[in-house]
């Protein structure tokens, strides 16, 4: 009988078997080292990418947002600090890679402000910016009076 002999703490075969498919949503439990001593950290997003199979440097991307901003990290498969990957939902996509998923996002971020902008009322300035609606509200004539003054002709002399 041979000694089994332990390359990695890592559960090789488990890891391997793990089906990461670029759409799926998952819980990245990743141990942190902060003073000597380990804590579990979980990263859930949604998987950009899976590169190089099941080789020994295989990588997953991960992208979530996380306070307005979105944060990707790069995660080998094998990692001796990734403690746990959960699926927690899967997505049918039709592309191996979803990178165009920042752009989309980011396009999306501006489209909605900008409708933000557009339908903010006088009411609604008042309580952000606590400016009395009267000062928010331009009369008509007001209105009037500034498109004259910048459509009138300037004379240089």
């Amino acid at each position: 009988m041979k000694n089994a002999v332990t390359t990695s703490p890592v559960d090789m075969e488990q890891r391997k078997n793990l089906d990461l498919r670029p759409g799926d949503t998952v819980r990245v439990h990743q141990k942190i080292e902060e003073k000597g001593k380990y804590r579990i950290q979980i990263f859930e997003g949604l998987v950009l990418a899976r590169k190089h199979g099941t080789e020994a440097g295989a990588t997953f991307t991960v992208r979530r947002v996380a306070s307005g901003v979105g944060v990707e990290k790069v995660f080998p498969l094998y990692s001796p600090m990734i403690d746990k990957v959960e699926i927690v939902k899967r997505s049918r996509v039709r592309r191996a890679k979803l990178y165009f998923i920042r752009e989309k996002v980011a396009r999306e971020a501006r489209r909605q402000l900008r409708k933000s902008r557009m339908m903010g009322t006088a009411k609604d300035a008042e309580e952000v910016v606590g400016v009395p609606e009267k000062f928010v509200q331009e009369t008509e004539a007001e209105k009037e009076e500034v498109v004259a003054e910048m459509t009138a002709p300037t004379s240089d002399k």
